[in-house]
Parts: structure tokens; sequence; C-alpha cells
């Protein structure tokens, strides 16, 4: 038995596949402040125990939360003499350019918690300075003194060589065995310092929670029988141990949205669908992910609270290229001074949850609104596990019609199409504003809210095909069953392309690189013949400031093949800024990626049913359709309907899990792995293109 669990803002959502090869799923509210309840409740609410596991993947939120909640633990840093202040320094580039009251985000270790240690290595990863630690102990003792739970060391330059760092580490946890320390050369070997520094100091400021919350999950999953290896979701699409997990939590920071994008990703591989914008809207957040080729873009820049008036936080670490907004069913619906509507970012959250929870929410929400209008059903809300509290539901938006001087159904209309066209916005910035066109590409929408969304933001977007996965509701912990164990290995070094030996010093690097990763996976277990390499390399014209990530050739590069990867770095470049320079490249960072064979799951396709579609019928509802008016929708059952059913809209598809809404003239089918295939009308999907 396969099993995932993963951790969301509202709901914790469980995937299992049982012996026989059927998927099961299951969901419980999530547990805020003890999450590993929330995970044995949902074990409890699949009827499975532990002990039947022969595999665990666990996504979560704590990472991110922790960080954007300041939960975290009080952090020291170490760095090198008359660097102390680079986190204060940060980057110049401000996103609120002309407000002349501008304050820096603040950092999250003080000045009087930052410290520094004589010695240098310069920029080739030469040493002009011997590493001095004879003032360490005394830095230790005001670290004690002052209650600091973590330690954070990032010195100048260890990304070109790691021996100081690597020697201020030793010595810490000589002195110190039991505190929480991180050095930078462990997380990233990329450039920038301010940016390896926040890395580090993030990291080490989730580390002692991420300690406490893994070991009491895996404690409790252990108690209760678990005897299988539990891997842990990464934010670059795989899984990882536990044990790595523990040491650079960072890495967890987008778990959840990760397993989903990927999980896009493979489905459309599946389904023959290579061009994807994939978009997860939870109960708290909508994430949308770009996938091009049947293949997910990761990135290492990127920010944690970044808005128009926030420059954010960098991540150095490979994450997801993701869009992530304040957009889901929990959504609060808001009037500002200046009897404006807003939808979001605040979130009702699991508790007291939405009005319709009947939990003591006051507010209207997105959930709320879909409900007021037909969209969800309240007799079979949750799944029939949950009773609609409608009338808490007509008072929330009673109240909030009257603030806006309207009526609550068109204050619930309000608060749907602006809950779209936030997230028709956020598909643009991960679509368009990329040089890409949304009308080449699938919507594949999934959690709890993907499919009573779709439809609008896919006729928004002139996007024509629509695929609401089969589990759409608990979609990335399904994705999480189709991970490798994944680790990436970068390192700066510039070498220009068209110089002597630029093959051979392709080659060489490369070549330490998967060494070393051949050498982790061995020290725990890990055979080297379930162990494939992915090479990728960051590239640019000389002596820009920010590269471009291109693939390049597996075993060793010869000169021939050089003209080869120029070229491929020119067309990559044109597509994402328009243009081309006549100039020489040079490649930047080297990155690997070192991935192992897991048990995971094999999707199986279902023979055709032939049955009429109308036995999964429940009956008829008037459902509201926004801009398409009000339409009496025909309600199907999603656990009775088959692959091979087809029928047309209006229609209203109710699984436990999701609601799919499907407007008047679209038609939908149900594909032999179970999703659903919506295709819009030419007058839905929008104005067409003239080629």
């Amino acid at each position: 038995m396969r099993v995932a669990t993963d951790i969301g803002g509202t709901f914790t959502d469980l995937v299992y596949v049982a012996p026989d090869g059927r998927v099961h799923t299951a969901k419980s509210h999530t547990t805020p402040g003890q999450f590993e309840q929330g995970v044995m409740d949902v074990i409890q609410a699949a009827g499975i125990e532990p002990q039947e596991f022969t595999a665990f993947v666990h996504g979560t939120t704590l990472v991110i939360n922790a960080i954007t909640e300041r939960k975290g633990a009080r952090t020291g840093l170490i760095t090198t003499q008359g660097f102390r202040d680079v986190l204060e320094i940060g980057r110049g580039n401000r996103p609120d350019f002309f407000n002349l009251e501008y304050e820096k985000p603040r950092p999250f270790v003080d000045r009087y918690l930052r410290r520094e240690v004589p010695g240098r290595i310069n920029y080739r990863g030469e040493e002009t300075a011997p590493l001095d630690l004879s003032g360490l102990p005394a830095i230790l003792e005001d670290f004690r003194g002052e209650g600091v739970e973590a330690v954070a060391i990032c010195l100048l330059n260890a990304y070109a060589n790691a021996a100081h760092e690597e020697a201020l580490l030793a010595e810490v946890r000589r002195l110190w065995p039991e505190i929480a320390v991180v050095a930078s050369h462990q997380i990233t070997r990329e450039w920038r310092e301010y940016e390896r520094t926040n890395t580090t100091v993030l990291s080490a400021y989730v580390q002692p929670l991420a300690h406490r919350y893994l070991d009491r999950l895996t404690g409790r999953l252990a108690q209760a029988g678990m005897a299988c290896t539990p891997y842990i979701m990464q934010s670059n699409c795989g899984v990882d141990t536990v044990q790595n997990a523990r040491q650079i939590p960072i890495t967890m920071i987008e778990s959840g949205p990760a397993s989903g994008i990927w999980g896009a990703a493979a489905l459309g591989r599946l389904i023959d669908e290579p061009e994807i914008i994939a978009i997860d809207i939870g109960g708290t957040t909508a994430k949308c992910g770009l996938i091009t080729g049947g293949q997910v873009t990761l990135n290492t820049d990127y920010y944690v609270e970044r808005s128009q008036t926030s420059a954010g936080y960098p991540v150095m670490v490979p994450v997801v290229d993701l869009v992530e907004i304040g957009q889901g069913g929990g959504s609060i619906a808001w009037v500002d001074e200046f009897q404006r509507l807003h939808v979001g970012p605040q979130s009702a959250g699991a508790r007291p949850g939405p009005a319709a929870y009947g939990l003591g929410g006051q507010e209207a929400t997105t959930t709320d609104a879909n409900l007021a209008l037909g969209r969800i059903n309240p007799d079979y809300f949750c799944g029939g596990t949950l009773a609609a509290d409608m009338a808490g539901v007509a008072q929330a938006l009673g109240r909030l019609a009257q603030r806006l001087d309207m009526t609550p159904t068109q204050a619930a209309r309000g608060i749907v199409r602006l809950a779209n066209n936030n997230m028709v916005n956020a598909i643009k910035l991960i679509s368009v504003n990329r040089g890409h066109d949304p009308r080449d590409f699938a919507l594949v929408a999934f959690g709890g809210g993907g499919g009573l969304h779709a439809c609008e933001l896919a006729r928004e977007l002139n996007i024509s095909r629509i695929v609401i996965p089969n589990h759409a509701g608990v979609f990335s912990a399904w994705g999480m069953l189709l991970t490798d164990l994944r680790r990436d290995y970068l390192r700066t070094r510039i070498v220009e392309l068209d110089g002597p030996g630029a093959a051979e010093q392709l080659s060489q690097v490369f070549q330490e690189l998967e060494e070393q990763a051949l050498q982790a996976y061995a020290a725990e277990g890990i055979p080297a013949s379930r162990i494939r390499f992915l090479r990728y390399g960051r590239l640019r014209y000389q002596n820009q400031e920010h590269s471009t990530e291109i693939d390049l050739p597996g075993g060793p590069i010869g000169p021939e093949q050089m003209g080869a990867i120029v070229e491929h770095f020119h067309t990559a470049y044109e597509r994402e800024y328009t243009y081309r320079l006549d100039a020489p490249v040079e490649l930047v960072t080297f990155h690997l990626i070192a991935l192992a064979e897991v048990d995971k799951l094999q999707p199986q396709a279902r023979p055709l049913s032939h049955r009429n579609p109308q036995e999964a019928r429940k009956g008829e509802r008037e459902v509201d359709f926004l801009e398409l008016g009000v339409h009496r929708a025909t309600l199907y059952d999603g656990a009775r309907l088959e692959p091979g059913m087809a029928f047309a809209g209006p229609a209203v598809v109710e699984e436990a899990e999701t609601t799919v809404v499907i407007p008047p003239d679209a038609h939908c089918r149900l594909d032999e792995y179970g999703n659903y295939r919506i295709e819009l009308a030419a007058g839905q999907a929008g104005p067409q293109r003239n080629e």
C-alpha cells in the first residue's frame, strides 16, 4: 500500500494505492499547531493502518507558514569579518520605486545577533587570509545568553571554496552539540552573497521547528506500526529522505504546490498534452505553473512575500516556477474605504472557515458565494460530510451586500467574478509575461476549487481545452506518488564557451558533481544502479547580470557539441526576451539533477464504458453561470460516471472532494483515466486567433 499525504491551509489530503492497484482518497481538516494530528486523522478517515504501508510520502506547508507567520527559531548568523550587514544592505531593486518612505523588509536576524570571524576566501576559491576561530567560543556564549536556538553560517565566497565554512561548522558542533546549525555550502554553491546569506538564515530559522515536526510525525507513524521509509516532498518536484529534509528544511518551502505541478506534467505526458497551464485552487491559495514540452520549469530566484510594495526575501534553492496568490475557497470578501469589493488574500482557514461551515465564520467567502449561486450543492457539501449552514451564508452575504448597496445575489456574483479575475491575472504572469500564448496550452485545474472555476478562467484566456483530473480534490497528494528521489547540485563557475578547453571544463565539473551525488546516495544505502542524471546549465551573454537555463547533453562533452549548445541558448533567450545578441556566451552555473528511482504509482487506463451517462444523473438545479446567465443544469454523481461517458452542459458534476461546473454549450467526456476533458465551444473560448 503506497500512501501520500498533503497538508494544506484548510484540508489535509490523502491518496493511497491499495494492493489491487485501485486508488482511494480521503480528506480531513488541517490541525494548525499540531499538523501531525491532521495526518493521523486523515489516515483514520481513509480506514487504513500504518502497518499496511509499503511507501509513504508527505508534503507540508509547515516551512512556508513558519516564515510568513514569523514562528521560527531565534537565529544567530556568523559571517566573514566586515560582512555582517549583507542582510541589511540587500539589493537596490525595490518594487515600490517612487515611494519616498519605502522601507526594506526587516532581516530575520537582528544586527546584534550577527557576528563575524576573520578569514577570507576570494572569488577564485583561493585563501587570502586564514580562518581565525579564536573568538568563536565567546560568540557562542553570547548566543546562549540571548536565547539563540539556531545558528546560520555564511562566509564570503564559500560557493567557490567551502573549506572555511566546513571548519567553522565543525567547531560550532563541537562547542555546542545540541544547537541547530546549517552552513550555506550545505544548501547551495551558487554565487550572490545576499541571496546565499538570506537562504541560509531562513533554513536555520525553520530548522528546529522542522526537526520537532518531522520527529513527531515519524514517531506517531512508527508508534502506529509503520515500518517503511518515509519520504518528504521537496520544492524541486522530487522527494527526499527525512534525514536529508531535517538537515536542509528550506527545500520543503513549496512542498505541496510542487507536487501538484509535477502531477499535472505527469498527467500531460500520459494523455498527450505536453503544453499545460496548471492551476491548483485550494481553500487558502491558488497556485499556477507552466509546463512546456512535458517538463516543469524550476528556478532558484524564488522570493517569499514579494509584492508590489515589498522586495520580499530571496530563497536560493530549486523551486518549481509558480505564481501563488491568496485566492481560494476560504478567501474572505471585504469592502475598502472607497466602497470597492475585494476578495482575499485574507482567508477564513480551516477554523472558523467559511460561514457555510457553521463554526463561527462571519465573513462571506468564495465558497459561500458559490453555494449561494447554486454552483455547490448545499445538500452534498464537503462530500456530504458537513451540513452547509445556508442561513449563515445568507447572513454573511446580506451584510456584505448592504455595504455595497446591492442584492446578496449580485454580491455573490461579484465575489466569484473577482476571484476569477485575480486567478486570470496570476496565470498571465506565468504565461503571457513569459512570452507564451495561453491559447497554445490546455488548462489543467485541480484542488477543491479547480473544477468550480476552470471553465470561466479558460474562457477569459481563450483556452479551448480543459482537463479536470481524476481525484482533482487531492491531486497534489496524487502527484507525490509519481515522484522519484531527487537532489539538485548547483555550482557557480564561469566558463567562456568559445574559449579554449571549454568542453573539457564542462565535462570535468559535471563529473565532479555526479561523483558527489553518488557518494551522498551511497551513504544512505541507495545503489548507483538506481540513479540517473540530468544536466542543465545557466548561460548568459558575456557580463550580463542574469542567466537563462537550458538542458545540456549527458556523457563526455566534446568541442563539436559547443556550437549546438550556444545555438540552444540563443533560441531559449530569444523566446523569453524577443531578441538575440551577437555577443560571446558564457556558462555561469552548472546544474545537475540526480534522480533515484523509488516505487511509485503507475496510472492504469480503464476500459471505456458504453453505458448511458444518464444512469449517473442526480437531478437538476438552477445554477448561475455568471456572464452566461442562470440555467437549469443537469447534476451528475461523479462516483457513477465511467470512462467513455460524454455529456453536454449546462451541467454540474458532484464528487466527494470537488465540484465541476460545465457551462452551456460546453462538452465533457471522461477519458480512459477518468479525467474530465472539457471542450469549450468557439463562442465560449472567446475570439479565435487569425493565423
